[in-house]
């Protein structure tokens, strides 16, 4: 079981900032998602910067949401 995700930060290129439940900070990279089925409505009209936390993952204002193992482990540490 992956970490919760505590707080995000929608960054430029649609990528994003997480930080997980133990302490991690780390960056996650939405680009290859952006082609298929609702994540493709994440590139219109400001969509992308709807993103919040939602329980122990995140969720856009359009439904779409990810696994949050999928967050944890697709995701790379940022350096400080």
């Amino acid at each position: 079981m992956s970490p919760a995700v505590i707080d995000v930060t929608p960054l430029p290129d649609y990528h994003l900032r997480l930080s997980f439940a133990n302490g991690e900070v780390k960056r996650f990279d939405m680009n290859p998602f952006l082609t298929t089925g609702i994540f493709k409505e994440l590139t219109e009209n400001g969509m992308f910067q709807t993103v919040k936390v939602s329980f122990d993952t995140i969720a856009w204002a359009n439904d779409a949401d990810i696994d949050p193992e999928s967050l944890y482990e697709g995701s790379v540490a940022e350096v400080a």
